[in-house]
């Protein structure tokens, strides 16, 4: 009986100096970082910098060469057509030969070419947005009983705001044709030394604010010097430079956000055009970058972005493509697996292989097709230590 509970304490010391033993040699939990796999919003998209400009400005030069009065506008000055910009006393030793009488007349022709030009742009731009406004309108009745997708009514909203903003710059054109219309017949004025060309006052051809005022003092100037310029806030849009690989996957009318412009909204945009050009930029990093000019239309309520001006900095974030329910996780869970890609799962203290499928990738998530579920955790940044049943452990 002694011999039979001695061997028994012996064969117990003896499972437990084996267990110590495998316990002591088996290698520790591996510590791992982890993510959740996540089912909600997802976006595809570009984020550059960009700057506002504006799509309609003037530049106002002097039509004689004479002596310039004190111009007494400022920067940020409103002004309406025939308003004064400034006045001019025309030199006294203006040549009357006839080469100048030619040259003035021509002048005053082909200013004359570029106004009829400019109405008949008007025309056409007003048949335009008559066009987009009768197809916009036929295009709600028919979403409205649900005969037409919603991307029809985007397309011809898009096309109904890009005509008007066409009209509205071909308005300004003529405009301007038509100061340069009246100049050029000034300018003829004091080359025939005609009565009443003593001193030349020159007005503002439109509804402008003045952007900068590039000389302010008297005295003497030459014909063809810049004065003012002029532009339309109303006219205010967005100029981005994206690679140009980005660049081909943009669209006309895709939506387009812009932040961190100074204030506290976030504004809405649209693409409006893609330069058909692109220009080679020196990047942050020392190496040439292919760039394209994007140029994207506001269409936040012009009393959100009532301070922004022109040339000022914004972050412009092109939205490719969005939805809400999308199973996603963080890209860093993600590696080659025998030409395709795995995750590794976090299960009962496991590392466990999975095959997944995915999709597309914005910023540091992407999207999984197949192979996941939401709620499962995923170990983030599998390095060559972990393998298939490796034990691991939350950090």
């Amino acid at each position: 009986m002694k011999h039979s509970k001695r061997r028994l304490i012996l064969a117990g010391v003896g499972v437990a100096l084996l267990l110590a033993l495998g316990l002591g040699f088996r290698s520790p939990a591996i510590l791992v970082e982890t993510a959740e796999v996540q089912q909600g919003p997802f976006r595809v998209s570009i984020e550059e910098e960009g700057r506002t400009r504006l799509a309609d400005r003037y530049e106002v030069s002097a039509a004689v060469a004479g002596h310039l009065n004190r111009i007494e506008l400022e920067p940020g000055d409103r002004l309406e057509p025939g308003d004064t910009l400034f006045t001019i006393n025309p030199s006294a030793s203006i040549p009357l030969d006839s080469r100048s009488r030619s040259q003035a007349e021509a002048a005053l022709a082909s200013a004359e070419a570029a106004l009829l030009a400019a109405h008949s742009l008007v025309d056409s731009e007003q048949a335009r947005l008559q066009l987009a406004e009768t197809e916009l309108s036929r295009i709600r009745r028919l979403v409205n009983a649900g005969h037409v997708a919603v991307d029809a009514l985007d397309r011809a909203e898009t096309e109904q705001r890009q005509a008007d903003a066409a009209l509205r710059s071909a308005r300004f054109a003529a405009d301007v044709a038509r100061h340069e219309r009246d100049n050029a017949q000034a300018v003829l004025a004091v080359t025939s030394g005609q009565p009443g060309s003593e001193a030349l006052i020159v007005r503002s051809p439109l509804s402008a604010t003045v952007l900068r005022r590039l000389r302010q003092s008297e005295g003497p100037v030459l014909a063809g010097d810049k004065l003012l310029v002029l532009g339309d806030l109303d006219s205010l849009e967005v100029e981005v430079d994206v690679l140009s690989a980005d660049a081909v996957r943009l669209r006309p009318g895709m939506p387009v956000e812009l932040e961190r412009w100074g204030g506290d909204s976030l504004l809405n945009g649209l693409v409006k055009r893609i330069e058909p050009a692109g220009f080679t930029k020196v990047s942050a990093l020392g190496v040439d970058e292919q760039r394209v000019w994007v140029i994207v239309e506001l269409i936040s309520p012009r009393a959100a972005w009532q301070h922004l001006g022109d040339g000022y900095r914004v972050e412009a974030r092109f939205v490719q493509w969005q939805a809400e329910e999308v199973l996603q996780i963080p890209t860093s869970a993600l590696f080659r697996q025998s030409g395709g890609w795995a995750v590794y799962l976090l299960n009962n203290g496991r590392a466990q292989l999975r095959e997944v499928k995915p999709g597309r990738r914005s910023g540091l998530m992407t999207e999984i097709i197949e192979g996941l579920g939401a709620g499962e955790r995923v170990i983030l940044y599998p390095g060559q230590e972990i393998a298939a049943d490796t034990r691991v452990k939350e950090r």
